[in-house]
């Protein structure tokens, strides 16, 4: 664990926009590579049509070219540590896979470490899908 992610984690979690659930959320995708890109969660008055933290994250993480997550780190104001809702479970398993860590956090700390395959088990991959002219 890297204190830097956490502080990058927190400082994505500042600049949330929530005033409906008042749940601010950061999340830190951390590529292969070591590039890292935030997100924050941000609400709309179509409540609940905003875009969720890790949405954000993996959203930069495409812009720049890149396509796998190595691991993630999700925080919250939870003292237990935030996890990430059934939705965003399925973002992150688009570019990861079952042994993918992922960090639950509150502001000052991991709470607690899982997998993906913990989080989604049986989920549903990009490799169940035909890529195109396969048959």
């Amino acid at each position: 664990m890297n204190k830097d992610y956490l502080t990058l984690a927190n400082n994505a979690m500042s600049k949330a926009y929530a005033p409906y659930s008042n749940y601010p959320v950061g999340a830190v995708v951390v590529t292969p590579s070591g590039d890292t890109f935030a997100g924050c969660n941000v609400e709309n008055a179509s409540y609940p049509e905003g875009h969720c933290a890790e949405t954000a994250a993996i959203a930069a993480m495409v812009v720049a070219g890149q396509q796998r997550i190595d691991h993630i780190y999700i925080m919250s104001q939870d003292l237990t540590g935030a996890t990430p809702c059934g939705g965003c479970r399925q973002r992150i398993r688009e570019f990861a896979d079952a042994q993918t860590p992922v960090y639950l956090c509150s502001p000052t700390a991991v709470e607690k470490q899982v997998t993906l395959g913990e989080l989604l088990p049986h989920a549903f991959g990009p490799e169940f899908l035909q890529t195109a002219g396969e048959e």
